[in-house]
C-alpha cells in the first residue's frame, strides 16, 4: 500500500492499494475508487462494538475496501477543511483522539471507544466521558479540522487548553481538568470555568479550528423566522 495526502485547506487522501490490501472507514467516508475494490459493510467487531464506536462518534457500521485486482485506487477526503495526519502504529501502540478524528485504517488497526477515568474530566472537559482509542498495528488516518500543533510533553510539563483544540494525546499523558482562577476570568474570559490540563510524559496534537467553534461562527449567519 502507498499514499499521498495531497492539498492545503481542503485535503484529500489518496491510497494506491495492492491486491490483499484492505481499508476501512465510517458509512459515507469513501469519495472515489477505481474498479477493482470490493465493499463489505458491517459493525466490525460486532454489534457492541459498533455501539461503542457510535457513542464515540463514528458511525455504527463500517465499510471496509479490499483490493481484490492488481492495483486499485481509493480516495478518502474530511468532514471539513483541515489536516489529515497519518500514524503508523506499532502492535499494541495506541492513540487517544478526539470523537470523530478516526478517518479510515488498514484492516490490522483496531478502533474503540475510550473512557475518561476521571470525573471531573468527563464532566467539564469539554467533549464528554467518552473519545475514541485507536490501537496497531498499522497505518491510521486522522481528520483534524484546523492547522495541527505537535507538542512533546516532558514529565510533569502541563499545557492548558480550551478543551476543543485538544485533538490526539499518547495514553502516557495524564488528561484532567482545572478551574479558571479569578471571577472576571471565569465571567467575561469568553473559556468558561474549566480549562483542560494535559500533563506529560508524552506527546499531545493540538487543532487550531473546533468544529463547535466554525459551527457558533456559521450560525450567527443563519436567517432565523421571526414569529
Amino acid at each position: 500500500m502507498q499514499y499521498k495526502v495531497e492539498g492545503s485547506l481542503l485535503q484529500y487522501l489518496t491510497i494506491s492499494m495492492d491486491q490483499g490490501d484492505s481499508m476501512y472507514t465510517e458509512s459515507g467516508g469513501m469519495a472515489w475508487m477505481s474498479d477493482g475494490i470490493n465493499m463489505e459493510t458491517n459493525t466490525k467487531g460486532g454489534l457492541l462494538s459498533g455501539l461503542g464506536r457510535s457513542l464515540a462518534g463514528e458511525s455504527l457500521f463500517m465499510t471496509t475496501y479490499q483490493c481484490a485486482a492488481t492495483k486499485a485506487l481509493i480516495v478518502f477526503t474530511p468532514e471539513a477543511p483541515g489536516k489529515i495526519v497519518d500514524m503508523a502504529l506499532a502492535p499494541n501502540e495506541t492513540i487517544i483522539c478526539q470523537k470523530d478524528a478516526f478517518m479510515c485504517a488498514e484492516g490490522s488497526v483496531k478502533l474503540e471507544m475510550h473512557f475518561r477515568k476521571k470525573l471531573g474530566a468527563g464532566l467539564f472537559g469539554g467533549e464528554g466521558f467518552i473519545l475514541q482509542k485507536v490501537t496497531g498495528p498499522g497505518t491510521v488516518f486522522m481528520e483534524l479540522p484546523g492547522e495541527v500543533v505537535e507538542y512533546e510533553l516532558k514529565a510533569n510539563q502541563t499545557l492548558k487548553v480550551d478543551p476543543g483544540h485538544i485533538a490526539m494525546f499518547e495514553p502516557t499523558v495524564n488528561y484532567d481538568i482545572a478551574m479558571v482562577k479569578g471571577l472576571k476570568n471565569i465571567f467575561f474570559s469568553g473559556e468558561g470555568l474549566f480549562l483542560a490540563t494535559l500533563t506529560g510524559p508524552g506527546k499531545v496534537w493540538m487543532q487550531t479550528m473546533p468544529i463547535i467553534n466554525l459551527a457558533k461562527k456559521i450560525a450567527q449567519y443563519i436567517p432565523t423566522k421571526s414569529g
